[in-house]
Order: structure tokens, then C-alpha cells, then sequence
């Protein structure tokens, strides 16, 4: 789905729930702001789309901690360690509130970490919050 406009905001969006995807990707289409999804089961299968030249790089990517295989923070770990893909903000959009989670996201250099509101209508003002800042930040070109 991922559709990149110069004047658009791009994220590639990694959670194995399918009905947390669906949520979200009906927040994200809540919105008026232009905004360009792009859905990810797992991470192998992210960091596969990432790693694709064919692939434009997203503006930021949003990862959920708690996947089964290669857990979010695995994900986070592998993006920091790639030299293309350690410039881009990544942020942990999840369920775990828990401390050694959150430590160890921002030991590996997260852009932020959000615990997912439980209510749909307080997901969607989260979402909100999201696209308003990112839609003001200055970004990485891309691939070299």
C-alpha cells in the first residue's frame, strides 16, 4: 500500500496482530493529513521490505514489541546495526508498559516508545499525535 509523495508522510507499520494492523490502518485513514502505510506481518518480513533497493525507505518506522520469532526490539536491534537503515526514526507503538522493555527499546536508540491506548477512540488521538509530529520533522534522504 505504501505509496511515497514528496509531501506525504511514509510508515512502514510492523505488528503481527492482524486486527492491531487493521486498527491501525483504519486510524491511519481517519485522518486528513496524507499519510502512506505500509503493513508488515513480522520482522523478518520488515527488514526484507527495507532491505529492498526496489523499496523506497519509509519516513519512519513503527514497531510492536511483543511478536512471536523476531520480537520488535530484535527488529530495532538489526536496523541500528545496517548502516542504510540505522539514519531512520523508529518508534515502539505497543502493548508493553513493561520497564526492562522500555529501557532496553531506548538502549538500542528508539526515536520514542508509546503504549497503545486500550480504546479505539484514544488509539486514534494517539495516532493523531503521531502523524502531527512527524509531519513537522526533517528526515534522511534515503538510500545512498
Amino acid at each position: 500500500m505504501l505509496n511515497v509523495r514528496p509531501d506525504s508522510l511514509s510508515i512502514l507499520l510492523v505488528d503481527d496482530n492482524e486486527a492491531d494492523r487493521m486498527l491501525a490502518e483504519e486510524a491511519f485513514d481517519l485522518l486528513p493529513a496524507k499519510v502512506w502505510v505500509n503493513l508488515c506481518a513480522t520482522g523478518d518480513q520488515a527488514l526484507a521490505w527495507l532491505r529492498d533497493p526496489g523499496n523506497p525507505l519509509p519516513n519512519v518506522i513503527v514497531l510492536d514489541v511483543n511478536m512471536p520469532g523476531m520480537s520488535g526490539l530484535d527488529v530495532l536491534r538489526a536496523i541500528r546495526e545496517d548502516p542504510v537503515l540505522r539514519p531512520l526514526p523508529v518508534v515502539m507503538l505497543t502493548t508493553s508498559d513493561q520497564p526492562g522493555d522500555i529501557q532496553q527499546a531506548y538502549e538500542l536508540v528508539v526515536s520514542s516508545y508509546w503504549v497503545k491506548q486500550a480504546d479505539f477512540a484514544g488509539f486514534v488521538r494517539q495516532i493523531e499525535d503521531f502523524v502531527g509530529f512527524w509531519q513537522h520533522a526533517r528526515f534522511h534522504k534515503g538510500r545512498p
